[in-house]
């Protein structure tokens, strides 16, 4: 068997198509259109890259870009003072702050500052704590792991009642990730650092979701026959032959899990391209609240 190739890439320029149709309607009844605005403290090149693309994606869109490119030396008054103005700018339905923040700021203060019905990112503490409970739908779902749900409903694969690994708990993808999973009536197993027997664990799952920062950890023969695998890792890994010396890998063998799944997403082109296209739907669906 080889699996079929989810194309995040693919799906991601559908998804944008469709927020484009709906910022043109929304243009042309209200006369306004969504505003995203980053915030990017400090000039680490990731984080740079990261924002030039969203505001890249903005464009292609029709949503209004508002860019706050601040000093890494800011205060933690002056960062949260940032965000205040943007909750009271009524042209802005999204506030990003890029993550990592310098050591000298309180990540948790500044991101529980931004606006329960701004907060696209979806890190909210009420936020979370929606997601956590049933019945309580949150404002905003985080974007990566919307994503991974948007491609397997995309893809057609049916969650309810199947068996759904989640390797990694982090707070952005892994436990997010596991209360979608959850909602949508998986039988859920959280997998991490701890898990005894994990190749076993994993080898359980109808669906797999692998967020643990480490390349091509999950090898062939932990896939269970027919299992749907989406890959959230990018990892580099040194290569010789590559024009920068390096190239990127998933959490997942893809040579060899791809012999054995029934589904798998690549890296890079799998669940990347979803998260700025989830935040992009973020960004309308606060404008969509913000008329009604």
């Amino acid at each position: 068997m080889t699996a079929q190739i989810i194309d995040g890439k693919a799906i991601a320029a559908t998804i944008r198509g469709e927020i484009k149709t709906e910022v043109e309607a929304m243009q042309a009844q209200h006369d306004k259109v969504p505003g995203l605005a980053t915030v990017l403290v400090g000039e680490r090149k990731d984080s740079q890259t990261y924002v030039r693309m969203k505001k890249k994606a903005c464009a292609e869109v029709g949503i209004a870009s508002f860019s706050h490119d601040l000093p890494a030396d800011i205060s933690q008054a002056d960062l949260l003072k940032v965000v205040q103005d943007l909750n009271a700018n009524p042209d802005v339905h999204g506030i990003l702050v890029q993550l990592p923040l310098p050591d000298h700021i309180d990540e948790e203060e500044i991101l529980s500052a931004i606006s329960l019905e701004k907060d696209v990112d979806g890190f909210h503490p009420i936020n979370i704590g929606r997601l956590s409970m049933k019945r309580r739908d949150p404002l905003f779902v985080p974007c990566t792991p919307k994503g991974c749900i948007e491609l397997l409903n995309r893809t057609g694969v049916t969650i309810e009642g199947k068996r759904a690994v989640v390797l990694g708990r982090s707070n952005i993808v892994g436990l997010p990730v596991a209360m979608l999973l959850l909602h949508r009536n998986a039988t859920l197993t959280i997998c991490h650092s701890r898990t005894q027997n994990l190749p076993q664990v994993v080898h359980e799952a109808d669906i797999l979701i692998a967020a643990v920062g480490r390349p091509e950890m999950v090898k062939g023969d932990w896939i269970k026959p027919g299992a749907v695998v989406i890959d959230v890792g990018v990892n580099a890994v040194e290569d010789a032959s590559a024009k920068k010396g390096y190239r990127l890998v998933g959490d997942v063998d893809f040579a060899e899990a791809k012999e054995v799944a029934s589904a798998i997403t690549p890296v890079p082109g799998g669940v990347g391209p979803m998260t700025i296209a989830m935040l992009l739907r973020n960004t309308l669906d606060g404008a969509k609240q913000g008329l009604a």
